[in-house]
């Protein structure tokens, strides 16, 4: 639905019901779109954050994979003094 910005100021509690039930609003200036009236989605309560982060834990504890030791990966360009060799 498409409703010039003049006369969304009249309707605009009409609109956003409109927008709240599911039907996209957007408001015209001159025949242009220039905004769009959406309903807010609903924040996650902090059970689902919390079992969120714990799914993507375990997800990133899966993907880890072991490789070389980088304590003295470049040990080789350095000589016993710690110099460059």
């Amino acid at each position: 639905m498409h409703v010039p910005l003049s006369d969304a100021k009249a309707r605009l509690t009409d609109l956003v019901r409109q927008a709240e039930a599911g039907e996209e609003v957007v408001l015209t200036r001159h025949g242009r779109p220039a905004a769009r009236i959406v309903p807010v989605a609903p924040a996650p309560s902090g059970a689902a954050r919390t079992q969120l982060l714990t799914r993507l834990q375990l997800s990133a504890t899966q993907k880890v994979r072991r490789g070389p030791e980088a304590t003295r990966s470049q040990d080789f360009l350095y000589d016993e003094d710690g110099l460059p060799g």
